[in-house]
């Protein structure tokens, strides 16, 4: 029994659940994660509880909506890809050309879902949530979850026509909406203090970013980055500095001299 724990495959995911698992409880008991909350007092079990209901029926809708298409586009042959090791630039050009068209796609039907009929209906539900956690990401009506998720098989069928797409780019694009998704919903801000004010990395989206939009509701509608916001002018004014606050809650206190 002892060899197949340290041995076999499920040894690989056990250790692996047990990794996080301790990484979890360590970063409770130290106070890791709770100096990084972005709003440290939004937490409330009511949403909580509805965020979980709305998310078990739009993932069993959203399945159907997304899924069946999907699965009979590729039957047909209006979606493939390339099978067999690809050069790894072709998988990064690829992944990026994904990457850059979903932030696009996102950024204006996100703007888009925040007017009129179209925000009452359609988006409002996801915003139920001010101060967003990982079951936000699924608390959405299972149109939105349509919106979003069908660019997938959208990209995949106009690729299919142009140059079908590699099994390993797939390998990344299929998880990444997932993801990301988790990861701007925490409500937790990992990255480091400096992240806004490089130039490389200040138009890729953190989580106190998405977390404003949540807050505030009228900026911050970049999915993947910050790119439309920066050039529309859409980005919330004192997103920077209210970052270095949540950074700033995160720093060990000075020492004390002693006195003289």
């Amino acid at each position: 029994m002892l060899d197949d724990i340290f041995s076999s495959e499920k040894a690989i995911q056990l250790w692996l659940v047990l990794f996080l698992a301790s990484v979890l409880v360590g970063g409770i008991v130290t106070g890791f994660f709770k100096a990084r909350k972005i709003q440290p007092k939004g937490f409330k079990w009511k949403v909580f509880r509805n965020e979980g209901i709305f998310g078990m029926v739009n993932l069993a809708v959203s399945a159907f909506l997304i899924g069946a298409p999907t699965a009979w586009l590729t039957s047909n042959g209006y979606i493939a890809t390339t099978k067999g090791a690809a050069d790894w630039w072709t998988i990064a050009f690829e992944y990026a050309l994904y990457f850059f068209l979903f932030d696009t796609w996102f950024y204006w039907l996100h703007r888009a879902m925040h007017q009129g009929r179209f925000y009452t209906y359609v988006h409002k539900l996801h915003h139920l949530s001010t101060s967003p956690n990982l079951l936000t990401t699924l608390s959405v009506n299972p149109l939105e979850s349509l919106i979003n998720g069908g660019f997938v098989p959208l990209f995949l069928v106009a690729m299919t026509f142009i140059a079908p797409i590699s099994e390993q780019s797939m390998a990344l694009i299929t998880p990444t909406n997932i993801i990301m998704g988790l990861y701007v919903h925490s409500g937790y801000e990992f990255f480091p203090r400096w992240w806004n004010k490089s130039w490389a990395t200040k138009w890729f989206i953190t989580t106190t970013f998405h977390d404003q939009h949540h807050k505030y509701f009228t900026a911050n509608f970049g999915g993947y980055t910050t790119i439309w916001d920066r050039l529309c002018g859409t980005m919330r004014p004192k997103f920077e500095q209210d970052y270095l606050k949540v950074k700033d809650r995160a720093r060990p206190a000075p020492a004390l001299e002693p006195a003289e």
